[in-house]
């Protein structure tokens, strides 16, 4: 399965704001997919980190990912639906890459449309899922289109969240929003809000994504 450039930016920027925090001790990445968001942050943090995803052959691939990195001690992957997934113990912190286009249109694909619509999990699902597993002082993060991001954002607070970090990500200096980047928690605070272009002018990395990505990146 192949990975997209704004999921290894959430997996950075998240992995950025938890580092050093030490009372994040367990984490949930709900729909893993190949473990990318959980292998980011197992590289900056000492969590360990549950992964949770329904496909077989997704589950397959993120345990296989797992088992040849030198975190795999800390990290486990569970396929299941978030649906029907039961834990003794509730999370420091959830994050989420979940499904983009909900009523957008499908392909033919229903392997493909699992992973790109919320046909198995609707954002409304994913936040009273967040709300069952996620501790009274933990924090949730999730990754959207920019264009839902209202509807997320009226999401969390009518489940008693409050937004805490957004980031707001462009392709380039040229382009309009197209994903957007939410940190919540059950305290309330002063939102910090940011914004990041991938491409600068030149159409090179951007010293922000460069910034966030470097420690990932061969290449930068």
């Amino acid at each position: 399965m192949k990975v997209c450039t704004d999921a290894c930016l959430f997996g950075a920027w998240v992995a950025d704001k938890i580092k050093g925090n030490e009372s994040i001790k367990n984490v949930l990445d709900i729909g893993t997919g190949t473990g990318l968001l959980s292998l980011m942050l197992a590289q900056k943090h000492d969590a360990t980190i549950t992964a949770v995803e329904m496909n077989s052959n997704a589950a397959k691939q993120a345990t296989d990912n797992f088992n040849n990195t030198p975190w795999n001690v800390r990290l486990n992957v569970v396929q299941s639906n978030i649906l029907d997934f039961e834990s003794d113990k509730k999370y420091d912190c959830i994050i989420s890459n979940p499904p983009f286009f909900e009523a957008d249109l499908k392909s033919d694909n229903q392997s493909k449309n699992a992973a790109k619509h919320d046909t198995t999990l609707t954002l409304g699902e994913l936040m009273l899922q967040i709300k069952r597993l996620l501790k009274e002082d933990g924090v949730g993060c999730v990754l959207i289109p920019f264009h839902r991001t209202s509807y997320l954002e009226d999401l969390i607070k009518d489940n008693g969240f409050f937004i805490n970090d957004k980031m707001l990500v462009k392709q380039s200096v040229d382009h309009g929003y197209f994903r957007t980047m939410i940190i919540f928690s059950g305290k309330p605070a002063a939102i910090i809000s940011e914004e990041l272009y991938i491409h600068d002018d030149q159409r090179q990395y951007s010293e922000g994504f460069i910034t966030l990505l470097k420690d990932y990146y061969l290449k930068l």
